[in-house]
């Protein structure tokens, strides 16, 4: 990988085989707003425009910065295969692409795919082999309208309260991967910390009798323990690594040791036909009474609600460095952690939480129709809420920092007697959630209406500046009569069955005094006065939840100001607002529950 090639590191970095080609770079670019590109021509000619890939073309590190609506767009590369891959397979990868994406290579249709937060990849056997050219074409469809996932992105022309630039088209790297016909799948990586061992679930692509997968966990001194498995047996072979105590080191923000894997696939010769490396964090989360515990202490969960936004790459980190920067900007203000929010973050995003010991909430970006955000549009959520929610939980399953997920934000019904579409989708993402994974709490929705009685966790929003008056809205947890949000006054929750509780959203407190008198700036509640105001503020907020004996954690809004949300704890493009070492300060201290 050279320097000049934009976002060149590593894409999938908890699953990593040494040979790869980076595609990111200049691709050829034209929107096609009728949809008609197919019939005129697009797929076969070159396009008119030039495009800096991965960035969107809303972005200005795209080189197009057009922020209407594009409702098709296409690109157009030709790569040479390298050579040296002969005697294996190409697989094309796209980490993300919103929305409705289909893929040509040398005009044979290789993949298509739906949905703007996953990755997905098209096989180039028979179509384009080492040594070959292959000219990729992708169509983005990205139609204004209609029931999708979309998150923050605005369903108007422009920016307003909390909805910010849209993504379209591709956001995430592209890359070439040669494979063996018989391979090595996407582990899954679950720790056991009560018996001190990784079970690892290891699938085989073209799996043949008598072939041997096999894996080996390391530390700085060398191998730990090995074991393998014979294929035959089980459709995806396990084996379970288990862990001498004296070298047993668990993962937690104090201490976030990983310990780093390798994998290997033998044919029934003992030959070694695949190869590849990954990490393992080994730490357990768990629910005692109202505490949600790591490894088996009461840490109290110092979140800050972190949306995933940069001024000039929109979705889209302008580097590596900048995703890491991210938290350690967090972790200089005092937070142990983020909720991630109304996105899926890009993986190299949970890499470097993995390695900072940074606790995360994996959330869905469910926001785009009726209940779900704040167009009251009549649409309903269909399948594909479920679809791409279950692939974005099979792609972040084995990071170590996730320890909770919330497949939706903000839904908002009236509790009546009848069953509505909202109950089934929540209970559907809930089941598909624990169905997925029952080593982490899921959270059945974030704030407002809460459905799944058997939920993990339950929670609030709660936006009230006034220190005093939230204090005592929140007071009444501790005898169990937590705040519930309402909709225009009316309930739109199931009761509260004492399950873990914590207010996963407040503060949001504006403060930009440079705001000019034409400038869209706002933040929640009355805007302090000074900063001293501000800090006064601040600690009053988060002393209250830090002291409610029942609370196991929070989340502040938020890290850094998006667009015309003027309330983070840094400006947007992350310039220091504050004195991070103050706002450290005043939550690091002990907890009620801890």
């Amino acid at each position: 990988m050279t320097h000049d090639i934009p976002r060149p590191e590593y894409p999938r970095p908890q699953f990593v085989r040494d040979d790869w080609l980076c595609l990111n770079g200049e691709w050829q670019f034209e929107m096609d707003p009728g949809d008609s590109g197919l019939a005129r021509g697009l797929r076969e000619r070159p396009l008119r425009d030039r495009i800096l890939v991965p960035f969107c073309p809303e972005s200005a590190l795209s080189g197009i910065g057009h922020t209407d609506w594009m409702n098709v767009v296409w690109y157009r590369r030709t790569v040479t295969i390298p050579p040296e891959w002969r005697g294996r397979q190409v697989l094309l990868h796209f980490q993300a692409v919103d929305y409705d994406a289909t893929v040509w290579v040398n005009g044979v249709e290789v993949g298509r795919h739906r949905g703007g937060y996953t990755p997905f990849t098209c096989p180039l056997h028979g179509v384009a082999e080492p040594g070959e050219q292959a000219t990729i074409v992708v169509r983005a469809r990205d139609p204004r309208g209609g029931p999708k996932p979309s998150g923050k992105q605005s369903p108007r022309y422009e920016n307003y309260g909390c909805m910010y630039t849209r993504t379209t088209g591709i956001w995430q790297t592209v890359w070439l991967e040669p494979v063996p016909a018989m391979r090595l799948g996407r582990p899954r990586i679950t720790p056991d910390v009560g018996r001190g061992l990784f079970h690892l679930q290891i699938p085989v692509i073209g799996a043949a009798a008598g072939a041997e997968v096999g894996a080996g966990l390391y530390d700085a001194q060398g191998l730990i323990t090995k074991a393998s498995v014979r294929l035959g047996l089980d459709l995806h072979p396990s084996l379970d690594l288990i862990i001498p105590a004296d070298q047993l080191r668990l993962w937690s923000p104090d201490d976030p040791f990983l310990y780093d894997l390798e994998l290997a696939l033998a044919d029934a010769d003992g030959v070694i036909v695949d190869r590849a490396r990954s990490y393992a964090g080994l730490r357990g989360v768990s629910i005692e009474g109202h505490a949600l515990k790591l490894n088996g202490r009461s840490l109290f969960q110092r979140l800050v609600l972190d949306q995933g936004y940069y001024p000039d790459g929109i979705y889209t980190a302008p580097s590596d460095e900048a995703l890491r920067r991210d938290i350690e900007l967090s972790l200089a203000a005092g937070f142990n952690g983020a909720r991630l929010h109304q996105k899926v973050f890009e993986e190299r995003f949970l890499y470097h939480a993995d390695r900072l010991g940074y606790l995360v909430w994996g959330e869905f970006a469910d926001w785009g129709c009726n209940g779900f955000g704040p167009e009251g549009d009549n649409q309903q959520p269909g399948a594909t809420y479920i679809t791409q929610w279950l692939e974005a939980l099979e792609r972040d399953y084995s990071h170590p920092c996730i320890v909770g997920w919330c497949p939706l934000n903000e839904t908002w019904q009236l509790l009546t007697d009848r069953i509505t579409v909202l109950d089934d989708v929540t209970r559907g993402l809930f089941l598909a959630t624990k169905a997925m994974d029952q080593t982490r709490p899921v959270l059945d929705a974030s704030g407002y209406s809460h459905r799944v009685p058997e939920a993990d966790v339950y929670d609030s929003h709660n936006y009230e500046q006034d220190p005093v008056k939230f204090a005592a809205m929140m007071a009444p947890l501790a005898e169990g009569r937590p705040y519930v949000n309402l909709h225009g006054g009316q309930p739109i929750s199931i009761p509260y069955r004492g399950q873990p509780y914590f207010c996963s959203e407040f503060g949001g407190t504006w403060w930009n005094p440079d705001a000019g008198p034409d400038e869209a700036s706002w933040g929640y509640g009355d805007r302090p006065q000074t900063i001293e105001a501000f800090y006064a503020r601040f600690e009053a907020l988060c002393s209250t939840l830090l002291d409610n004996p029942r609370m196991f954690g929070y989340c502040y809004t938020q890290l850094t100001d998006v667009f015309q949300e003027q309330n983070g704890i840094y400006r947007f493009d992350r310039r220091p607002k504050f004195d991070a070492a103050r706002l450290a300060a005043i939550q690091r201290r002990k907890a009620a529950i801890e």
